[in-house]
């Protein structure tokens, strides 16, 4: 009667170990994330600062993910007046330029601690991605990252009326040179499963 009790006991909690695995495979569904960014490069890059504007999507699934942003840059209106200068009256004067970026098989994290703050601060984790990332400029390669040795650092993070909505976009590496070592900031348009 004890064996049978241990018995029956072990295949319990071998089904609801079953259970909660399928539950989680589940939840590995191919999700997408897309949305803009729309922020500003620091005045100390050179050129700068830059009005960032652009598309970006993020594609996770199961424990990677595939990034990618389309930006076009152009110096801000504050070069007006700043150490750049720009003639209002001629847009080729702000350097208009787009840059690609791309990240492939980048392993998903869902611990934001590293992911920088908003303000005002988002409440709910969501995930981040870290990786080598390539970035064109003009369809070419960047000069100021040949050879696409700059990571990125993406985040989507929310808050508790909508899950998720604010991206940042961090750089290390030879593209802090032109595009800040700050985070870049953008906001979650869509969420989708495949």
């Amino acid at each position: 009667m004890r064996r049978q009790r241990y018995i029956t006991g072990i295949c319990g909690i071998a089904m609801t170990v079953a259970a909660m695995v399928l539950a989680q495979a589940q939840d590995l569904r191919p999700v997408r994330f897309s949305g803009v960014i729309n922020d500003y490069s620091p005045s100390t890059v050179s050129g700068g600062p830059y009005e960032i504007r652009g598309d970006w999507s993020l594609d996770v699934h199961g424990g990677t993910a595939d990034f990618s942003a389309d930006l076009n840059m152009e110096t801000s209106d504050y070069g007006i007046t700043g150490a750049t200068q720009v003639d209002p009256a001629n847009p080729a004067t702000r350097s208009p330029h787009t840059h690609h970026i791309s990240l492939t098989n980048a392993t998903v994290s869902y611990n934001t601690s590293a992911c920088p703050a908003n303000s005002p601060p988002t409440t709910v984790s969501g995930l981040m991605v870290i990786g080598t990332a390539p970035t064109t400029a003009n369809g070419g390669p960047a000069p100021f990252d040949p050879n696409n040795t700059s990571t990125i650092q993406f985040c989507i993070m929310g808050g508790s009326g909508v899950s998720y909505s604010n991206v940042t976009l961090v750089y290390s590496g030879p593209a802090t040179t032109h595009f800040g070592p700050q985070p870049i900031h953008g906001v979650v348009r869509s969420v989708s499963t495949k």
